[in-house]
């Protein structure tokens, strides 16, 4: 399976194979959400994917405490958070929680973070942690597009100014997510596959799909060959470092159940 170039356009959903789908990888704000709710009909084609046999892992910048609610009651096999910092995983004694770095490391990541960020957001008018900040453990998130409105000039200063501090810092459609560690996104979900499933993530495999709709999903979009944009990804196109493969009609979580559906059908067809 041939995975587009990342200068090419997204394809249309239609022209997707899906017939070898085992799991789907899905981003959650924008993408799961729709105007920052969670519809009933986006939770129910959760469900049907489950209910189908089909691996869902949610794959998230917010904190660890939203991380730990979802596993424990959304229709999913895991939950990745913090961008990578630390995922919840299934398995026979219950929820298990890892993290990506040990314990010391993380303490001192967390010290120079706290202190980097709260510099930066001195020297941004209006910016402020997200008020879900409280209950992260790694990573820490600016809102800019969710309580706060600071514009996309403000967002892109503020990464700016993170970056110069040694911070990787990347934008979600609601926060501007930081943080001091090697990992991200990517990183996460091929350590979860291979603890969880004993699975390793190849570039061209056709057992996986990843939704998602922003800057921060981008290189899952690039190591994914069904790498997924709901359609308000379109806004970022121009600016993204690497596209989505094949992109839907219907944004945020109409978007996703309109994935879910093409999914399903796929399967559907392969038992007639």
């Amino acid at each position: 399976m041939s995975r587009p170039e990342a200068a090419s356009s997204p394809r249309p959903l239609r022209e997707a194979d899906f017939s070898q789908v085992e799991g789907v990888f899905t981003d959650v704000d924008g993408t799961l959400t729709t105007r920052h709710r969670l519809r009933a009909q986006t939770v129910r084609a959760l469900e049907r994917l489950s209910e189908a046999g089909l691996k869902v892992v949610l794959v998230s910048g917010r904190p660890a405490g939203w991380g730990e609610a979802w596993a424990r009651t959304l229709p999913v096999d895991g939950v990745i958070v913090e961008n990578g910092g630390l995922f919840f995983v299934r398995g026979g004694k219950g929820l298990r929680k890892v993290y990506l770095e040990p314990p010391a490391e993380r303490a001192a990541n967390r010290r120079r973070l706290r202190s980097e960020v709260l510099r930066v957001l001195k020297r941004v008018p209006g910016a402020q942690l997200s008020s879900d900040s409280a209950y992260t453990e790694v990573d820490l998130a600016i809102d800019y597009n969710e309580e706060a409105r600071l514009g996309d000039a403000a967002a892109g200063r503020i990464e700016a100014l993170l970056r110069e501090r040694g911070v990787t810092a990347v934008r979600s459609s609601v926060h501007v997510n930081c943080w001091l560690g090697r990992f991200d996104k990517l990183i996460a979900t091929r350590r979860f596959a291979r603890e969880a499933w004993g699975q390793a993530l190849r570039p061209e495999d056709g057992r996986f799909v990843y939704a998602g709709d922003s800057f921060n999903d981008a290189p899952m979009f690039q190591a994914f060959a069904l790498s997924v944009g709901v359609a308000n990804v379109r806004s970022v196109l121009d600016r993204i470092e690497a596209p989505p493969a094949f992109i839907t009609r219907a944004a945020e979580g109409r978007g996703f159940e309109e994935l879910a559906r093409a999914i399903l059908g796929s399967r559907d067809r392969l038992q007639e």
